[in-house]
């Protein structure tokens, strides 16, 4: 058996948060989406939301256009004189002697825009049926493939690419602790509130299961992962100790492959709407013994400026906050007449690229 996540295969989530996994096809899971229509129309791309749109009026047109030539070919008037009918005979709907002109009563019908030449008659039971049968389907499929339309363009969709996250994590030691570290940022000028973050780790094991695991993230050194406004980027960070998921990719073991998937709710301040953004990490995203570069400065004025172009760019770490056993250390003595009174060590350091 293939492994389910290997280099070879796209990642679970791409990193513009959008899903790659595939379902594959039976009758019961087409029914069960079939079934949330209205779902369909809100994820449809625009280019074929403008064709549905229009296209389910025109179908519904042609439909009742096809009742209306049936309606006049049973009770026969697509063969008589409509100006100058027989005796006895009731026209059920005036000059429908053909297709062309059922399809023109019919748009007539469903766009309310008046009957002039044609109009159905009051004594034909059956054309007062059927323009009831027309006049309340159409009000359905009006209100809900406008109501779809106007939910598509109100939904947050868009608005949820100013949040962005660093294309790279880093493990950076605080206080003698690694730390897995990501960065997120609001790019929109308007502020977002109640930001909370969580992430799962998606890895594989030995019998080739894909396993998930939560993964706690603290904002800066506050242990929580809310946020009430969101204005300027912020750091979250993942202490790897040795409960840690993460532990074995520290330690250098083969920990397989895995992702760690990023999921950030929030809300937009004015409108109240709900955001909701995600992205991924794979082990070759992680950079071992850096940090990020400081995005926020003041000018000449006092004020704080956030310098994007920094935001993904990440700096080395020492290697004595790394690993202790990458410094070198000297054993020096002391002496004073002759005699040995104690020992101090020097640590030589320098940048670990």
């Amino acid at each position: 058996m293939a492994p389910v996540l290997t280099q070879k295969r796209k990642r679970m989530v791409t990193k513009d948060g959008h899903s790659t996994m595939k379902i594959s096809r039976s009758s019961r899971i087409c029914h069960t989406r079939l079934a949330n229509l209205w779902g369909i129309l809100i994820d449809l791309k625009w280019r074929w939301m403008l064709v549905v749109y229009p296209a389910s009026f025109v179908i519904q047109w042609l439909v009742f256009a096809v009742f209306w030539y049936i309606l006049a070919e049973v009770n026969g008037d697509l063969w008589i004189d409509h100006d100058n009918p027989p005796q006895n005979h009731t026209v059920c709907v005036r000059y429908v002697t053909s297709f062309k002109t059922a399809f023109s009563f019919s748009l007539e019908t469903q766009l309310t825009i008046g009957y002039g030449t044609m109009y159905p008659s009051g004594e034909c039971l059956a054309s007062i049926t059927l323009l009831a049968a027309q006049m309340l389907s159409g009000l359905m499929l009006e209100s809900f493939i406008t109501g779809a339309f106007v939910a598509k363009i109100a939904r947050p969709k868009n608005g949820i690419y100013s949040i962005r996250f660093t294309d790279l994590a880093v493990v950076a030691h605080i206080g003698g602790i690694p730390n897995l570290i990501f960065q997120v940022a609001n790019v929109q000028p308007r502020p977002l509130t109640n930001v909370h973050v969580s992430a799962i780790l998606y890895e594989e094991r030995e019998n080739d299961q894909l396993y998930q695991t939560s993964v706690d993230f603290h904002l800066d050194s506050i242990n929580s992962t809310e946020c009430p406004l969101f204005i300027f980027p912020l750091t979250y960070y993942h202490s790897i100790t040795p409960s840690s998921p993460l532990a074995a990719f520290l330690q250098h073991e083969d920990p397989g492959h895995f992702e760690l998937v990023v999921f950030i709710s929030a809300i937009q301040e004015v409108t109240g709407e709900p955001y909701h953004r995600r992205t991924s990490y794979l082990p070759s995203e992680i950079m071992l013994n850096h940090y990020f570069a400081s995005i926020i400065t003041r000018d000449s004025n006092g004020e704080y400026i956030i310098k994007m172009e920094n935001f993904d760019k990440t700096i080395p770490e020492f290697p004595t906050a790394a690993d202790p056993k990458s410094s070198k250390r000297t054993d020096i003595g002391i002496h004073i007449n002759g005699q040995h009174i104690d020992n101090f060590q020097i640590s030589e350091t320098g940048v670990a690229e």
